[in-house]
């Protein structure tokens, strides 16, 4: 029976269920060799069991689970179309042709560097790290490959750029949402933003720069020449297959919606497939759903090659719908409350507040599942101390972008985890160590914060219930960026 007022979870049932997802998580994938969405679903029967022992209906936390699902939909369509993207923009000789010209550009002592500042600068355009990391990301995947870079230094200058872009640009729905769910003007959220990030992305520059110069001489650049007369025999390589990218990063640009633009860029694939490249019309828009199978006689590019379609991204979208669905749970049922109510009366310096903040964003990462659950939820959480203490909701809206935003790609079963590794090709776990911007920005944030440098002070007030401030949960933004 429901109980007039559900009761919050105490702490030692909030370990437990969530202890026991994470047990499932780590142990499926890391040990039994068990798909993550499998932990995701049986995740969701372990937070219902909770709900209803506190007081909740079975029919409340079902509607929960699919508003969660439904707020997040747009991020599954943005998901099928860039993968119907990247497997026409393949057999259109677009991809294989931006690899080969990036071959010829890029030296690689500066390979690193140049991939993050290429990459942020799109996201930073765009305002999409998806939309960047489904371009421009991809590309210098390509070429790091034919450097002979591991994936994984490649992929975390990746999203390292894409980012940083992605976070600093006022066409983002993360900047949007976080300065939007702090009661934050978005030019002030991003003012906030700037002295840290710019910090963090000169530092950052600096390391992949270090590390490029070091690796280069390691480097076997025999693989260039192979990968540059692969590319020309396979594919009929011309500069007009600059002409798709550059009219979708000029749309996304423009703020048109994500959906259709990607899905736009899919069909310039087709067309430069059937004008340019020779194929069969039905055979470029079969691409779009799964790759072909091309088979140049070296793995590494084939491996390159043979990607993209929708249907490599099905795995992804079980994922996304059931992390949504967990997440939706986890805030009916308040776990995410009782945790900062732990932290709460810890909390009495800048410092602390920053320090709590980015790791209740990270929280809503791992159990969430989805970076806008972690951008809804932070400021609702945190917002009272941040009142309580005098100190500014700009503050609380960086911290959430850093914690929030920053982590989003490093959660094997989130949403921008499972995108990331689907679109680059690399592991979650294989490519976090290298998101050096993120560990950068989030280091400098907290020592800062304790130092008193780069906070701004107002005068204490008793808070405001989260709702009353930050009103409900809006859909989630119609183009999912990180």
């Amino acid at each position: 029976m429901k109980q007039a007022n559900p009761r919050l979870p105490s702490l030692a049932q909030v370990i437990i269920s969530l202890g026991l997802f994470l047990l499932m998580a780590f142990s499926f994938t890391a040990k039994l060799g068990l798909p993550i969405q499998l932990a995701l679903y049986i995740g969701w029967f372990i937070i219902m069991a909770l709900g209803v022992w506190l007081g909740h209906t079975y029919k409340e936390l079902e509607k929960s689970a699919l508003n969660g699902i439904s707020n997040g939909l747009g991020a599954v369509l943005i998901l099928l179309a860039v993968g119907a993207l990247v497997g026409t923009w393949i057999v259109g000789g677009i991809v294989p042709t931006i690899i080969y010209y990036g071959l010829k550009a890029i030296h690689p002592s500066i390979f690193l560097l140049a991939t993050m500042i290429i990459c942020s600068m799109t996201s930073l355009a765009t305002g999409t790290s998806w939309g960047s990391a489904g371009t421009a990301g991809i590309a210098m995947m390509g070429i790091g490959q034919g450097l002979g870079v591991p994936a994984p230094i490649t992929a975390g200058a990746v999203l390292s750029g894409c980012y940083f872009g992605d976070k600093m640009s006022p066409l983002s729905d993360s900047v949007i949402l976080a300065s939007s769910m702090s009661g934050v003007e978005v030019v002030e959220h991003i003012r906030g933003m700037l002295p840290i990030a710019s910090i963090s992305y000169v530092i950052t520059g600096i390391m992949f720069t270090a590390f490029g110069l070091h690796y280069s001489g390691q480097l076997d650049t025999s693989q260039v020449q192979t990968v540059m007369d692969t590319m020309q025999h396979h594919f009929d390589i011309t500069p007009i297959s600059f002409i798709p990218v550059i009219a979708v990063l000029g749309l996304l640009a423009l703020r048109m919606p994500a959906f259709p633009v990607i899905s736009f860029g899919a069909l310039l694939g087709m067309i430069w497939a059937v004008l340019f490249q020779g194929s069969d019309f039905l055979l470029a828009f079969h691409a779009a759903w799964e790759p072909q199978t091309i088979d140049t006689g070296v793995k590494f590019i084939d491996a390159i090659l043979n990607r993209g379609g929708m249907y490599s991204m099905l795995g992804s979208v079980a994922v996304i719908v059931f992390g949504l669905g967990f997440g939706g749970l986890l805030e009916k049922v308040g776990v995410l409350d009782t945790i900062a109510k732990l932290f709460e009366h810890k909390v009495q310096s800048s410092g602390s507040l920053a320090t709590s903040t980015i790791g209740t964003a990270f929280l809503g990462n791992v159990f969430g599942s989805a970076m806008y659950v972690s951008l809804i939820l932070t400021p609702k959480i945190c917002a009272k101390n941040y009142d309580r203490l005098g100190y500014q909701r700009k503050n609380l809206s960086r911290n959430a972008e850093f914690g929030g935003t920053l982590t989003s790609g490093m959660v094997p079963w989130s949403d921008n985890g499972i995108y990331m590794a689907s679109i680059l090709g690399v592991a979650t776990l294989s490519y976090a160590p290298y998101m050096w911007l993120s560990f950068v920005c989030i280091i400098i944030t907290i020592v800062t914060s304790y130092m008193g440098w780069f906070v701004d002070k107002c005068e204490p007030k008793e808070a405001l219930g989260s709702d009353e401030d930050n009103g409900d949960i809006p859909m989630v933004p119609k183009h999912q960026s990180a």
